[in-house]
């Protein structure tokens, strides 16, 4: 027998089923309700009611398509679909036997009984065939538990109830469920699917010593909530390895990849899932208005940050994309996965250093781009202060030179990345994005005040993000991996971190922001959550590597490196901060500098770079950015 064939069958048996349980529903009632035998009641009510009913009832099946349902699936959607379907039934009905006999014979009160009698025998064989159906699975299942791995759930919630679901309909699942622990508290003593929920986390220890007891040890600990805190992760994984088990979490039900697998599988802890970071509610809509059918040029397109821009701009549908980068490999690499990605978006791949003026206004005038993201900068804090001049060119003068080329092609706007290094800046790398800050902040204002400047700056801080590169995490994979030990300036050094993804979505989002109501002097900060300590963060990835810190792993204290401070700010003092209508991004608004000033400072600062003179590179940088307080003097002076 042909798919088609068993299809209809299937359906036609439904309909049949569905329309016979009408029949029965709409004569059973009135029996109920008239009493005696059924024979003595007016044929009229009977027969033509009942053929009536069934008519109706048949018609109203097929238009609701209740014989597309699967009675294996049989759930809250399609009981509240019987229930839309009865109520209609019912209503159709009376409109038709007042139309016909004005309702003189039939009782009201068969109605009522008529519909509670209906929706029994719709629901009631489709949830009797899902318990049987389940019943078989579950003998096979349990003739093949002691071959699964135990395993203890973290969470109460949705994703738990659904985990075990799937656990109960899939013969080849490699879990058992032996418990559950509920952070919250709120359902201990509770049962899900059978299982028991206890809890709270520091009573794990006891709940694994009853589990030991009755042969029941887990041996892996799995995350069912996909709010929990990250400090709570934290924590987790801590107990995990003090009891000798793996940590894992579900993924997210509304991650793409979780839906390209019809099995549930939990996945190994990453370090982003330590920073518990709550999700943020992204405007999509305003997000498309900003990028899709426009032009799009991204500078340092082969970087971390620019080459997730590139791919969340070309998911969005710009009309072009540009990508301009100085290092040939790099340019190349994105572009080939740009155009993997989305093979009929028009892209260009441009190869350019930012520092070289004629060469980015040349690039910029013959892309006529409508948005400029410029995410190119030198951000290595020890490299850039051994090397000042380079900081300088790259990041101070290779600004202002995309920030002008924008001004010359007329660009609608231009998004500059920047940095929380900008902040009270102790390092020629972040006062040298300071400097960048400034100017676009000044071009800005002169723009506010009459000037011809056609371009909308538009400027977006923020701190570390998670495997970038030259960023400590990708140091430490490669330390764990030497087998130690992984290297750490300080022990209380703390860091703001987020996931590159998570950053450039807010950065997108905060773009489209000020693109539609950018102000002045106004810089639009990401928020960060709370900093992250580096001898935790060591500590933890040891730890997600399944080995110990201190005995498999050491960590070793090497001292602060030229520039670095202990703790970084996303805001200075001075700083009017303000919350936008988006949760994740704030506004600063930092004391601008007048834009002839700058232009000077930056003239000399080029000259200074120009000329390799570090110290005057230096005085220049503190003359333009106050704040700026080298701990360290301008020690490269005597190079």
């Amino acid at each position: 027998m042909s798919p088609q064939t068993r299809r209809v069958l299937r359906a036609g048996f439904i309909f049949g089923h569905d329309a016979v349980m009408a029949a029965l529903s709409f004569f059973i009632a009135l029996v109920l309700r008239l009493g005696g035998d059924p024979w003595d009641y007016s044929p009229e009510l009977v027969v033509f009611g009942t053929a009536m009913f069934t008519v109706v009832a048949a018609a109203m099946l097929v238009f609701m398509q209740m014989h597309r349902d699967v009675w294996q699936y049989t759930s809250t959607p399609e009981i509240l679909r019987i229930l839309r379907t009865v109520t209609l039934i019912i209503l159709v009905f009376v409109v038709a036997q007042f139309w016909t006999t004005r309702l003189e014979a039939m009782p009201r009160s068969a109605l009522v009984i008529n519909w509670f009698l209906l929706v029994a025998l719709l629901a009631g064989p489709r949830i009797l065939y899902r318990v049987a159906k389940q019943g078989r699975e579950a003998i096979v299942i349990g003739a093949e538990s002691g071959e699964r791995i135990p395993v203890l759930l973290i969470g109460a919630g949705d994703g738990t109830e659904l985990f075990l679901r799937a656990l109960a309909t899939d013969p080849g699942a490699r879990y058992r469920a032996v418990g559950i622990i509920d952070p919250t508290g709120a359902r201990i003593g509770h049962r899900i699917r059978g299982v028991e929920v206890s809890g709270p986390l520091d009573r794990v220890g006891d709940f694994m010593d009853r589990l030991e007891g009755v042969s029941l040890r887990p041996r892996r600990f799995i995350i069912t909530d996909s709010a929990l805190p990250g400090e709570v992760t934290a924590k987790l994984l801590e107990q995990a390895e003090s009891f000798g088990v793996t940590l894992a979490r579900l993924p997210r039900m509304t991650d793409f990849r979780a839906a390209q697998s019809p099995r549930i599988e939990p996945r190994p802890i990453a370090i982003e899932d330590l920073l518990g970071r709550a999700q943020q509610v992204l405007d999509r809509g305003a997000m498309e208005t900003l990028i899709k059918g426009r032009r799009v040029l991204v500078t340092g397109a082969g970087g971390t940050i620019g080459g997730e821009l590139a791919r969340q701009i070309a998911a969005i549908g710009p009309a072009e994309l540009t990508l301009v980068d100085n290092t040939e490999f790099a340019l190349y690499t994105i572009d080939l996965e740009i155009g993997e990605r989305t093979p009929e978006l028009a892209r260009h791949a441009v190869l350019a250093d930012v520092r070289d003026r004629a060469r980015i206004h040349d690039a910029i005038n013959t892309a006529r781009p409508d948005l400029v993201f410029h995410a190119a900068a030198l951000k290595h804090v020890p490299i850039v202060e051994a090397n000042p001049e380079e900081g300088v060119l790259t990041n101070a003068i290779g600004s202002r030179n995309v920030a002008d080329a924008c001004i010359a092609a007329k660009v609608t706007a231009m998004v500059l990345i920047s940095t929380d290094k900008a902040v009270n800046p102790a390092a020629v790398m972040g006062a040298s994005k300071r400097v960048a800050e400034s100017y676009c902040q000044a071009l800005n204002l002169a723009r506010e005040k009459g000037d011809d400047i056609p371009t909308r700056f538009i400027t977006v801080r923020f701190g570390n993000v998670l495997g970038s590169t030259g960023s400590v995490v990708p140091l430490f994979q490669r330390q764990l991996a030497a087998g130690g030990p992984l290297t750490v300036t300080h022990p209380d050094m703390t860091r703001y971190f987020m996931t590159v993804r998570e950053a450039v979505e807010l950065v997108l989002e905060a773009s489209a922001l000020g693109a539609h109501d950018g102000q002045g002097s106004a810089i639009y900060v990401l928020d960060m959550g709370k900093p992250v300590k580096i001898m935790d963060l060591a500590q933890q990835m040891i730890r997600l590597a399944g080995l110990h810190p201190g005995k498999d792993i050491d960590i070793a204290i090497t001292g602060l490196r030229p520039g670095e401070k202990m703790h970084e700010t996303l805001f200075h003092a001075a700083e009017v901060t303000e919350p936008t209508r988006y949760p994740g991004v704030l506004i600063a608004r930092p004391r601008p500098l007048d834009l002839a000033t700058l232009s000077d400072g930056l003239d000399t600062l080029a000259a200074a770079a120009a000329a390799r003179d570090p110290r005057q590179v230096i005085s220049t940088l503190q003359r333009l950015v106050p704040d700026y307080a080298p701990d360290h003097g301008p020690a490269r002076a005597g190079r």
